[in-house]
Formats: structure tokens, sequence, C-alpha cells
């Protein structure tokens, strides 16, 4: 899945894939996208964003808010898809 994130700006990165003969051939690293549904109970409903799997999962564990704090993002930017 192509694309970039809302919140952190994740993006594919590119490389080389080497042969067993070490020939270089170009190709895409595309991070773990997801569409997920977030609840937020400080506006009472729901967010849905597009967020890798490791950002979730820090979601997961210090929360929403504290994740977009960290990250310098406001909750408006993200309701206002």
């Amino acid at each position: 899945m192509a694309g970039k994130t809302k919140i952190t700006g994740v993006k594919p990165q590119f490389g080389n894939a080497r042969s067993f003969s070490m020939r270089a051939t170009r190709r895409k690293f595309n991070p773990n996208i997801q569409n997920k549904r977030i609840y937020v109970p400080e506006i009472n409903d729901f967010v849905q964003v597009r967020i890798t799997v490791s950002e979730l999962k820090t979601i997961d564990k210090i929360g929403l808010q504290a994740f977009l704090d960290r990250r310098g993002v406001t909750l408006k930017s993200l309701i206002g898809n």
C-alpha cells in the first residue's frame, strides 16, 4: 500500500534487491499502512486515520492524545479528513 501517513508522514523507501551474484535491481519498501477507526474520548466520537502498525502499537500503549502531542499534531487536523 503506497502513500503517506497523516500523523508521522511515513512513506515508501527505495533500495536495491541483491541477487546471489550481487546484481542490483531497484525495489520499494512499503510501510505497513492500515486504515483504522480510533475512538477519541475528548470528542466522544471515532476518527478514521491511515497509520502504520508501529504507530498503532504506540497509540495502544500511550493513547492517541499523548501520541499526537509527541508528534506535534493537533486533533483538529485529523478530524478535517
